[in-house]
């Protein structure tokens, strides 16, 4: 059963979703999704491959950005703010219970400059605790600021 956890107006995250889910991820009104999975995660997961599929069989543009226990990058933080920029629309994110896509998507709202302590309130409400992060969304945020 799909699971979707608004973060704001154009951004969802949810736990892995599976090929037969694209349809109402559709009808959601969603325009893209983004797989941060890496395959072979977890015994009976669907590949991204199939993932992509399915998706663009819906009709629904697909990104694949793997975060692993190794944890995010800022190639990984890029390629998530790009992949939000390119999606003319709502976006789904998701990973094995939602909480890497809900990090990776402050992480790139953070470098975009984005208000941490407005990023940490949305994630709260969707069930996401991102104080593990929130000096990196700080000093990210802080960044941002400092190159306007």
């Amino acid at each position: 059963m799909l699971s979707l956890r608004p973060l704001n107006e154009s951004v969802a995250v949810a736990p892995q979703i599976t090929p037969d889910d694209m349809a109402a991820v559709r009808d959601a009104g969603f325009v893209a999704v983004i797989n941060n999975r890496p395959d072979g995660e977890e015994a009976g997961q669907p590949s991204g491959e199939t993932i992509r599929a399915a998706a663009q069989a819906a009709g629904l543009a697909y990104h694949e950005i793997p975060v692993t226990g190794a944890g995010f990058s800022h190639p990984q933080v890029d390629a998530m703010a790009a992949a939000l920029v390119a999606a003319d629309g709502p976006v789904l994110a998701y990973c094995r219970s939602g909480t890497r896509s809900c990090n990776l998507w402050a992480l790139a709202a953070a470098k975009a400059g984005r208000n941490p302590e407005v990023l940490q309130a949305q994630a709260g409400q969707a069930g996401y605790d991102l104080s593990a992060i929130r000096p990196t969304l700080d000093a990210l945020a802080a960044g941002a600021s400092d190159s306007k």
